[in-house]
């Protein structure tokens, strides 16, 4: 009825809650991108299809598991390992599946990210949207080295069902390794869209399409001086972090640090490219 795709890398931790909130699914798939800890053994033991192949960028991974998982179904759902799938999602899912009678060929979804054991609505500018449900063969994703949103050949749709996330299941420590990761991923796709003078104003006002919305901020936010003091000020002042307490602060100030991290690798690499042409 559906498929279900998660892409891996060393997430034993968290990838058995994620593999039994999608076991109604009869074809999943674990995309792994050769995982050193106990992650292939516990797809494989949970019946899951496991494919490796080896990392270079979010959106060229994704496109790989697209095109080489050989879904069972027309419909996949895609979920990280650290996310897992409500009950109300489930439910929806499976009746759009059932149907056969849908005019969306994708559906966006919330994601509800949790910290310190609670859920951070207002911190994590709840809702967030990520296009997550699709026919496969109706979308396709472009080599991005993180942020990667699919081109959709057809009209996209909201669901009501979450994707709970937590991000933090493995700590503070692995947390700021992999988003220094993101940082470096980040600084790179924020350098080349500021050359390419891409900005989409339209965007900004495009509260239909939330994703475009969101991509359009961004473009915007890298544009601005002391982007870890705007980031901060705006989720937990603007955005009424504060409503969420100690987890909420205590994430705003994670949220401007990975900010200042996009900033200083973005001038390490002008410096970089500065030298190599002087």
């Amino acid at each position: 009825m559906i498929s279900v795709l998660i892409l891996t890398f060393n997430e034993d931790q968290n990838l058995p809650a994620c593999l039994d909130s999608v076991k109604w699914s009869d074809d999943i798939v674990v995309f792994d991108s050769f995982s050193s800890d106990r992650t292939v053994e516990i797809a494989r033991a949970a019946g899951a299809r496991v494919l490796q192949r080896r990392f270079d960028d979010y959106g060229s991974q994704r496109e790989a598991a697209r095109t080489q998982s050989n879904f069972k179904h027309e419909w996949v759902l895609a979920v990280d390992a650290d996310e897992r799938v409500d009950s109300e999602l489930a439910a929806e899912v499976l009746s759009i599946a059932k149907s056969h009678v849908s005019r969306f060929v994708a559906y966006r979804i919330a994601r509800k990210d949790y910290f310190m054991d609670s859920w951070i609505k207002r911190s994590t500018l709840y809702p967030s949207w990520f296009v997550r449900f699709f026919q496969h063969q109706r979308i396709r994703y472009e080599p991005r080295k993180v942020h990667e949103y699919p081109t959709i050949d057809g009209l996209v749709g909201e669901l009501r069902g979450h994707l709970l996330h937590y991000s933090f299941n493995k700590g503070l420590a692995d947390w700021r390794q992999k988003h220094a990761r993101y940082a470096e991923a980040e600084a790179a796709e924020n350098l080349k869209d500021l050359r390419s003078r891409r900005q989409d104003l339209a965007g900004l006002l495009c509260i239909a399409d939330p994703v475009r919305r969101r991509r359009a901020l961004k473009q915007l936010s890298m544009r601005l001086p002391f982007r870890p003091t705007l980031r901060f000020m705006y989720m937990y002042l603007l955005r009424m972090g504060f409503l969420d307490g100690k987890p909420g602060l205590a994430y705003c100030r994670l949220m401007a640090e990975y900010e200042r991290m996009i900033v200083t690798k973005m001038n390490e690499l002008k410096r970089s490219e500065k030298s190599v042409r002087d």
